[in-house]
């Protein structure tokens, strides 16, 4: 569904271009820092060899792609400057960005989508102080915006500031909030949610979870249980699974993702903080090393500011 509602907004060519300018200015720390430093290793270069593409590997590392993924996409390139078919640097960049399109491609699946009639169900997950709550709120803005009904449910009852928090987000947002008092059972508030969304016919029911780390198994236990009640009330659910990664984290982000994508069925990754970051390439390395795509960036503070990913144009943005 979040495809689709992409999909509608590509249509109509003003919003696609104000997209692509929101997402080439969310990214202009990475794309400068990176564009700096390839123009940089080239010209210290006769010609674009072995020992250029050496050079280059550090600069990627340094944009948070990581050890594993720059190896995988230097692999084919080196072999392209022994055969000296990388004539310059505008043929170094234009053949960089194919492979790193291609990793992205590859890890794009769309999301599952609900029958006819039942609500779709996003879970939402992360550490506290990722950016969880706010995310939700700035998802169901976006999906309100593209004419969608939207329910919250407040499942992160063990923390009583949650509640209040994604109550104000509702309230920005026009959006009603499903909770119960703090310290309450997670899973009762759920249901309660999947009730209501039902008998109301609701598009959307977003769900915000406790700040959970993987290594505290009784929180654990309580998604496996939250997802269970989803699954009784509704056939598929819960559609989504969605962790929330701060940008900013780099590479111990991308290890808080494999964790979490092993423990608690990761299905897409919001990536907050985007733009304040000069690291922007652990998008990439989130999609070759989990094979999980990204569905939404965060790219600033506003309601609006949430937009979903579209691997075409993050790699326009940071390469032209």
């Amino acid at each position: 569904m979040i495809q689709t509602l992409f999909g509608s907004l590509e249509e109509e060519e003003p919003k696609k271009k104000g997209f692509f300018d929101r997402m080439k200015q969310a990214v202009t720390r990475t794309r400068e820092n990176l564009s700096e430093r390839i123009e940089e290793v080239v010209s210290f270069s006769t010609e674009i060899d072995r020992g250029t593409l050496d050079d280059l590997e550090a600069t990627l590392i340094a944009a948070d792609l990581g050890t594993k993924t720059t190896e995988q996409l230097l692999a084919r390139l080196r072999e392209k400057a022994d055969r000296k078919q990388i004539a310059d640097v505008a043929e170094l960049k234009r053949l960089l960005k194919a492979e790193v399109l291609n990793v992205l491609t590859r890890a794009n699946i769309p999301p599952v989508m609900a029958q006819d009639g039942d609500p779709e169900v996003i879970l939402v997950v992360g550490v506290n102080g990722t950016g969880k709550t706010t995310t939700i709120g700035k998802m169901a803005h976006f999906l309100r915006g593209a004419g969608k009904s939207v329910l919250l449910c407040a499942a992160d009852t063990f923390r009583a500031a949650a509640i209040e928090q994604l109550e104000v987000w509702g309230d920005r947002t026009g959006t009603e909030v499903i909770k119960t008092k703090p310290g309450g059972d997670p899973a009762a508030v759920l249901f309660d949610a999947l009730e209501a969304a039902k008998a109301r016919h609701v598009d959307f029911i977003i769900v915000d979870t406790a700040g959970r780390l993987h290594t505290k198994s009784s929180l654990m236990t309580e998604l496996e249980k939250m997802r269970r009640t989803a699954q009784r009330f509704i056939t598929g659910a819960p559609h989504e699974t969605l962790l929330v990664v701060d940008a900013t984290t780099g590479q111990n982000g991308l290890q808080q993702a494999k964790l979490f994508t092993e423990s608690a069925g990761v299905t897409g990754i919001c990536l907050t903080k985007l733009d304040g970051t000069a690291k922007g390439g652990i998008v990439v390395a989130i999609a070759n090393e989990l094979g999980v795509p990204v569905r939404y960036v965060g790219i600033g503070e506003k309601a609006g500011d949430l937009i979903p990913f579209d691997p075409t144009a993050f790699v326009d943005s940071l390469f032209d």
